[in-house]
C-alpha cells in the first residue's frame, strides 16, 4: 500500500526533513533587517543628541576640560587611543579595568560629586557608563554622546578638527 497524505503518520512527518517555505524565508529575511537597523542605530548612536540635559557636545567638552570645569575621561580602549590619540585635555582609562572605579576617584580626588564627563568612540559606551556611575552614587557624571568618532549627535571630535595627543603605553 502506497502512503498517501491522509496515511501518513506522526512519525513519518516528524522524520521528514524541514522546508522552508518562503513566507518562513520572508519573516526570517525581514527579522534579520530590522534586527540589523537596530543594530546599526546602537552601534552609530544615531538617536543621540548632544547640548541636552547631562550631556556635551565635544567642541565644548574640549573647553570644559581645559578650563578645568570638568574631568575629561576617555574610556576606550589602549588599542583605540594608539590609532587616534587620546583629545587634548582627556585623560585616558579603560573602562574595562577591574579598578576602574577606584581610579575614577582618584582622579576625582575621592569626591563623588565633581564633574566628570566621558567619551568613547561614538556615544554608545560611555551612556550606558554614564548610567552606571550615575546609579553607583556619582552625582556629576557628564556624556559626551559625538564621541571621537562621531554618531547621531555630530560629527565627532576627530571630524571636528578638536587636538588630539599622542597615546603611548607607560
Amino acid at each position: 500500500m502506497t502512503k498517501t497524505p491522509e496515511h501518513t503518520s506522526k512519525t513519518d512527518r516528524a522524520s521528514a526533513p524541514a522546508r522552508m517555505t518562503r513566507r518562513g524565508f520572508g519573516i526570517l529575511g525581514g527579522a534579520a533587517l530590522v534586527g540589523g537597523a537596530v543594530f546599526a542605530s546602537r552601534w552609530y548612536n544615531i538617536s543621540a543628541q548632544a547640548g541636552v540635559d547631562g550631556t556635551l557636545s565635544t567642541p565644548d567638552a574640549h573647553v570644559a576640560a581645559l578650563s578645568g570645569d570638568v574631568l575629561l575621561i576617555d574610556i576606550r580602549r589602549p588599542d583605540e587611543w594608539q590609532r587616534t590619540g587620546v583629545g587634548e585635555g582627556a585623560v585616558p582609562l579603560d573602562m574595562r579595568r577591574d579598578d576602574f572605579t577606584d581610579a575614577l576617584l582618584a582622579r576625582m580626588d575621592g569626591r563623588t560629586d565633581t564633574a566628570v564627563a566621558l567619551i568613547c568612540a561614538r556615544g554608545v559606551r560611555s551612556r550606558g557608563l554614564t548610567r552606571r556611575l550615575t546609579g553607583a552614587g556619582f552625582t556629576n557624571i557628564i556624556d559626551v554622546p559625538e564621541g571621537m568618532l562621531g554618531s547621531g549627535a555630530g560629527p565627532g571630535w576627530l571630524k571636528r578638527g578638536l587636538p588630539t595627543v599622542a597615546w603611548a603605553p607607560a
